[in-house]
């Protein structure tokens, strides 16, 4: 196993399942871009039903409106009914997040998979908004995993047009003033996924745009919103779109088409290009990366007119990323998948309830550890430096839970040979002798995945 091998199943991938680094070691920068080929797995329910789309939520979050309506006009005393309904809706978000943590146990696409978390932080739509929280696993399986080899501009448009987002941030009830719906109604606009599609999503905070600029965007989107009739879950209402030529930075558009094409010129400007790669050079390569590597990144975002799998590209050949000083820190749902995939979790089997125990045992511990999947605390996502997640009290909770999953494991357990095959040259002989010096396989398990070379990747 080579030094360059681990460090691309670690820095690039989720951590190491068996054999993995042995199997990256001969050709690493290959091992990863093969990854790339066919894009990232697919998560699949753990109970084998259909994971629903965008379009039939819509319209399932379209009669659960008329469905509670009609309830609290029959009597007060239906609100355990609408109670009970919304803990089943709540149950699909749940079923989304436990099929995506057992894809990120099982994928041999690791790479794939760490983009596609990647760009969900990124385009975030949190499921602390519970408006959008029944559509935010199909949002990333409909608006970011199918795209993170395209170009951005594609991925930017499946974005903003999804009904994730367009309740996530309050999109969809937006109405231009001057519109026949706004005239009738007297409502009017909201500003949201035009300031956040600007200041977080493309140009970024120092990108060169004004208050001006996000009215005229906010108005360009009137009208994006749901399709109660199901679909792909987005529908275009000209009645509630602000009519009239719009100029936002300089430019014109107007209408529907003008809105799409205001959005393209977004994904395509040279500060979203920067802003771009910083983010990303952050995420893959360094807390702090070198202005060079992050010309890099902003170079090959340019040149080849956003092209991700190129931006992918770029970062595994930086130099910089195959240092092995200066590791980042894993993040709680990083470090408890990365725990799974080198002890082999779950183990259960062909018991199906005793996989999904275990699953939703990981989802616990990353909540527990201060983090969840599509559920950050704003539209800025969770954040990728190390500092946010190495406090002395985040550092005692994974302590505590590699002691407790140390104690799970059988009493055979091989814990020097999945040391040596989950961390080959990175693990230290400090770490190596005190696994060796402890008292039964649980507790040396413990030691590995409380050692530093394990909580950094």
């Amino acid at each position: 196993m080579s030094l360059e091998g681990a460090i691309a199943v670690h820095r690039f991938g989720l951590g190491a399942k068996p054999g993995e680094i042995a199997a990256a070691s001969a050709r690493p920068h290959d091992w990863l871009l093969s990854q790339l080929e066919t894009g990232a797995d697919e998560p699949q329910a753990l109970d084998a039903t259909a994971l629903q789309t965008g379009g039939e939520l819509a319209a399932l979050l379209t009669g659960d409106r008329q469905q509670i309506a009609r309830l609290r006009r029959e009597r007060a005393g239906n609100q355990e009914a609408i109670k009970a309904l919304n803990r089943s809706r709540g149950q699909i978000f749940l079923q989304e997040m436990a099929a995506r943590f057992a894809c990120g146990f099982a994928t041999d696409k690791p790479f794939a998979e760490r983009l596609v978390w990647f760009w969900s932080n990124h385009f975030v739509v949190s499921a602390l908004n519970l408006r959008a929280a029944l559509f935010a696993g199909a949002f990333e399986r409909e608006a970011i995993r199918p795209h993170i080899n395209g170009k951005f501009e594609e991925m930017v448009q499946a974005v903003v047009h999804h009904p994730a987002m367009l309740l996530y941030l309050d999109n969809a009830e937006s109405i231009g003033p001057d519109s026949a719906a706004g005239k009738k109604s007297g409502k009017g606009l909201n500003e949201n996924l035009g300031r956040e599609l600007m200041e977080l999503y493309t140009l970024g905070v120092d990108g060169g745009y004004t208050q001006a600029d996000v009215i005229a965007m906010a108005k360009l989107l009137t009208g994006w919103s749901l399709d109660p009739a199901g679909g792909n879950g987005f529908r275009f209402y000209p009645a509630r779109h602000e009519p009239g030529p719009v100029t936002l930075r300089g430019k014109t558009y107007e209408g529907y088409d003008g809105a799409v094409a205001a959005v393209g010129d977004l994904a395509h400007d040279p500060a979203t290009a920067r802003h771009i790669a910083r983010k990303f050079a952050i995420a893959f390569i360094a807390d702090e990366p070198s202005a060079a590597s992050v010309a890099r990144l902003e170079n090959t975002f340019r040149e080849t007119d956003g092209d991700l799998r190129a931006l992918s590209e770029a970062a595994v050949n930086d130099p910089a990323a195959w240092s092995a000083a200066g590791r980042k820190l894993r993040t709680p749902v990083e470090y408890v998948t990365a725990a799974y995939r080198l002890l082999g979790l779950p183990r259960a089997g062909n018991d199906p309830d005793a996989v999904a125990k275990q699953v939703r045992g990981a989802m616990g511990a990353a909540r527990l550890m201060g983090q969840f999947p599509l559920a950050p605390p704003s539209p800025k996502g969770w954040p990728e430096i190390s500092e946010a997640w190495s406090g002395p009290d985040a550092v005692l909770d994974r302590i505590e839970w590699a002691r407790q999953i140390g104690q799970r494991l059988p009493k055979n357990f091989d814990a020097a040979a999945v040391a040596e095959s989950g961390l080959g040259p990175l693990l230290r002989p400090a770490t190596r002798t005190a696994m060796a010096e402890a008292g039964a396989p649980g507790e040396a398990i413990a030691l590995l995945l409380a050692s530093p070379e394990f909580q950094r990747r």
